[in-house]
C-alpha cells in the first residue's frame, strides 16, 4: 500500500537551508528584509523539496479565507472568457483562489448563486452577470456584509463597478462611418433593457445628433449578442430601409450574421453596404472582410476589477466609485466611404 507523501512544512525548509523558521517563514511569505544570498538558499531549498504554502494556516493567521468569489452570466460568451481570465490571473499573482458558479439566463443570482459565496466565506465577489443589474434584493444582501464589485450596473450603491466605456464605443463606431460620408446608418442593437446596449446606443445617438442626422425608429432593430441575431434583424432592416449605406452593430458575434445576411441581399461590403461593430473579439481582424470595430478591454477590465476588489479586502473602508476604461476604434476592411450619391 503507497503511503500518502509526507507534507514539507516551513521548518523542513528552514532546517535543509541551515535558516532560522523566523527568518524563512518571513521569506517564504514575501516579508521581511533578508539578504539577497538568504533569500535565494531559501527559496532553491524550498523549491527541491518541494514545498507547498499551508493556504489553512495562512488563512488562520490574516483571517481571510484567501479566496474570492466571482459570478458571471454566459461562460460562452469570448469576451466574458477574457475579463475571467484578467480577473484569475490577478487574484493569482496576489495571492488568492478563485471560486466560481455562474448564473442562468433569466437568473437573478440572488436565489443561489450569492448565498453559495456566501456560505463559503469568501472575502470578496465580483460579479461579471448582466442578468443581475436590476436585482434591487442584491444590494440590500450585500450591503455591508463583504467586499464586492461588479463589471456592470447594480442597483443601489453597494456595489462599485468597473467597466469599459460602452457609451463612447458607440459614439466611436458612429462617428466613424458619419466622416465616411454616410447618412442612413442603421443600428443593430444589443439585448433591449440592458445598461450595455443603452449606453452604446446613446453613443451611437450622440454622434448622430452632433452631425445633424435624424435616426427614425425604422433603422433601429434588436439583434442580441449572437450570429442568429444578427442575421435576422439585419434581415428586417433591408427590407425596411434598402436604402441604408451603413450599419453599426453593437457586438461582433451579430455582426457576423449582419454579413451574411447583406451577402444573401447582393450588398458587397464594404462598396455596398459599410459594417462596424464593438468588442474587437479574436476573429474580427479574420472575417471577410476585416472587421472595423471598437476594441473593448474585457481582460484589463477584468483585472482592474479584480485588483479593486482585493484593495477593498485589504481596506474595507476603501470605496471606489464608477471606474470607465478607455476603448480604442480598430479601423479594417469593413468600412469604406460612402458612394457620392448616397452621402
Amino acid at each position: 500500500m503507497r503511503r500518502a507523501a509526507r507534507h514539507i512544512s516551513v521548518k523542513d525548509v528552514a532546517a535543509r537551508s541551515g535558516v532560522s523558521f523566523q527568518t524563512t517563514s518571513k521569506v517564504l511569505n514575501g516579508k521581511g528584509s533578508v539578504s539577497d544570498q538568504t533569500r535565494a538558499r531559501i527559496l532553491h531549498v524550498a523549491s527541491e523539496l518541494g514545498y507547498v504554502p499551508n493556504l489553512q494556516a495562512r488563512s488562520l493567521v490574516m483571517q481571510r479565507t484567501l479566496t474570492v468569489g466571482m459570478i458571471p452570466g454566459d461562460f460562452s460568451d469570448p469576451g466574458l472568457s477574457r475579463l475571467l481570465a484578467g480577473a484569475e490571473q490577478e487574484a493569482r499573482r496576489q495571492g488568492y483562489g478563485v471560486l466560481i458558479t455562474s448564473v442562468e439566463p433569466e437568473g437573478s443570482g440572488t436565489e443561489y448563486a450569492l448565498p453559495a459565496m456566501m456560505e463559503r466565506r469568501v472575502d470578496g465577489i465580483l460579479f461579471a452577470a448582466p442578468q443581475m443589474e436590476e436585482d434591487r434584493a442584491l444590494s440590500h444582501v450585500l450591503d455591508g456584509a463583504l467586499p464586492a464589485i461588479s463589471v456592470h450596473h447594480i442597483a443601489g450603491s453597494a456595489v462599485a463597478t468597473v467597466g469599459p466605456d460602452d457609451e463612447r464605443a458607440g459614439y466611436l463606431a458612429t462617428s466613424h462611418l458619419l466622416d465616411l460620408g454616410h447618412r442612413v446608418i442603421g443600428s443593430i442593437t444589443g439585448v433591449r433593457g440592458r445598461r450595455l446596449t443603452q449606453s452604446r446606443q446613446r453613443g451611437h445617438r450622440r454622434a448622430l445628433d452632433e452631425a445633424g442626422v435624424e435616426e427614425g425608429d425604422d433603422l433601429v432593430e434588436e439583434g442580441g449578442e449572437q450570429v442568429a441575431g444578427g442575421t435576422a434583424a439585419a434581415t428586417h432592416l433591408l427590407e425596411r430601409r434598402a436604402d441604408l449605406t451603413a450599419i453599426f452593430c453593437h457586438h461582433d458575434l451579430a455582426a457576423l450574421g449582419v454579413m451574411g445576411a447583406l451577402r444573401s441581399a447582393g450588398r458587397r461590403i464594404p462598396r455596398d453596404c459599410s459594417l462596424v461593430s464593438c468588442d474587437d473579439l479574436g476573429m474580427a481582424a479574420y472575417t471577410t472582410p476585416p472587421l472595423t470595430t471598437v476594441h473593448v478591454p474585457f481582460y484589463e477590465t477584468g483585472a482592474e476589477a479584480m485588483r479593486q476588489l482585493l484593495r477593498m479586502v485589504g481596506d474595507p473602508s476603501t470605496r471606489p466609485g464608477k471606474a470607465l476604461l478607455p476603448v480604442q476604434l480598430i479601423v479594417r476592411g469593413s468600412t469604406a466611404e460612402a458612394k457620392p450619391e448616397t452621402a
